[in-house]
């Protein structure tokens, strides 16, 4: 299988709540005319066995294997073909902060399904996560990112309160557990937001509805062409929102995958 640079069609809808992806500027004249970008694919309400089983095939490809092997060479640790690079386990769902949510629609859950993470490990102990999505083409890897937090938050939630539906609020690179009518930080940008005691599910909401409310899908934000990823722009050594273009973000050889290198996440304190 052959990947693709497909994180700005697939994932962009995780940067900002489903956001159009930024128009891109093809003019001669001085105003720019926006270029429609297509629309990323929908992504299943659950992950089944069926996924699961298209997501592992994808994850040990020979083409993805290869470019992991050169993602964890890339600061000359382990030589390419010394990376020797292995998948761990079964991917696993990871959910994002639901526009639905954010716009008060009855019924909607607080997250959705954003893709699938896989859990890559070289030779020298370096661990990576594979983000696999569906696209137009079947389910492709279209993001690696540095660390394990996908991994390391769903143990974490699982723990804090088992049951509940571990997500990221991907506006503020924040983790959180829900259940019970209660939202729970699992790091310290979600501290800030929430409070060490986490807040009532319709606390939380007022808050995102505050906050991203006016930049959901056919808002004037929107139109405008200004939807992006973080508030700010990431420090240096910061995961790349997907489908965002951020500084730091690494297309590794002939493959095109999207790669981000993210900082370490604090985990909250109990």
């Amino acid at each position: 299988m052959t990947l693709r640079a497909t994180a700005a069609a697939v994932l962009a809808a995780t940067a900002l709540l489903g956001l159009a992806p930024q128009a891109l500027a093809a003019s001669p004249v001085p105003v720019p005319v926006p270029v429609p970008v297509p629309a990323p694919v929908p992504q299943p309400q659950a992950a089944t066995a069926e996924h699961k089983a298209a997501v592992a095939q994808a994850a040990t490809a020979p083409d993805t294997l290869a470019t992991l092997s050169r993602f964890f060479a890339r600061e000359g640790k382990v030589s390419p073909t010394a990376a020797q690079p292995r998948v761990e386990g079964e991917a696993i769902p990871v959910n994002h902060l639901s526009p639905d949510f954010v716009a008060g629609r009855a019924g909607a859950s607080v997250a959705r399904l954003e893709f699938l993470a896989s859990k890559a490990v070289s030779s020298d102990g370096q661990q990576a996560a594979l983000w696999t999505a569906r696209t137009e083409a079947g389910w492709q890897v279209v993001n690696i990112a540095t660390g394990d937090d996908e991994f390391r938050y769903a143990q974490l939630g699982a723990e804090k309160l088992p049951g509940g539906t571990v997500f990221r609020e991907p506006q503020i690179d924040a983790w959180y557990v829900a259940g019970g009518g209660r939202v729970l930080p699992l790091d310290e940008d979600a501290v800030r937001a929430v409070g060490a005691g986490g807040a009532s599910l319709a606390a939380y909401r007022a808050r995102v509805a505050g906050a991203y409310g006016d930049k959901l899908p056919g808002s004037a934000y929107a139109s405008r062409g200004t939807a992006g990823g973080y508030a700010e722009a990431p420090a240096e050594g910061a995961g790349a929102p997907a489908g965002v273009a951020a500084a730091g973000a690494l297309a590794l050889g002939g493959a095109g995958v999207l790669v981000a290198l993210r900082r370490r996440r604090a985990v909250a304190a109990e």
